[in-house]
């Protein structure tokens, strides 16, 4: 048999609010955190927040993958925007938050410690 988890994003557990989707959970990943995130149009209630060394996940750098509709990330000063089509990484340290756009915004929101991953040699970059 093979070692394959399979699952439906739309038929994934949700946390309380039904914002965030349990996808690592769901899936057994156990390397690295993983959620679906799920905001309505124009949702600004997305937590400010770190992974600093005080945070339960503390260390945890993370990518925020768009899969639809679009939003910001606003971090410290700066703002950068989300759609399908593009990726932003956050350090541990950075204040960020995530604010939607007029038609929500679906994104994998994955995390793990910082220095953990042990990269094989054909994933860097050749320049």
């Amino acid at each position: 048999m093979a070692d394959v988890t399979y699952a439906v994003i739309d038929e994934m557990e949700t946390n309380e609010s039904g914002v965030a989707r349990k996808a690592r959970a769901v899936l057994g990943v156990t390397a690295w955190g993983m959620s679906v995130m799920d905001l309505p149009p124009d949702f600004g209630d997305y937590p400010e927040h770190r992974h600093d060394a005080a945070a339960e996940d503390a260390d945890h750098e993370e990518v925020y993958i768009p899969l639809r509709g679009s939003g910001t990330l606003i971090a410290g000063d700066e703002s950068f925007a989300l759609r399908p089509g593009v990726m932003a990484r956050v350090g541990p340290e950075q204040l960020r938050r995530i604010v939607a756009g007029p038609e929500g915004l679906r994104f994998v929101a994955l995390g793990g410690v910082v220095g953990a991953h042990r990269p094989t040699s054909w994933t860097e970059l050749s320049r």
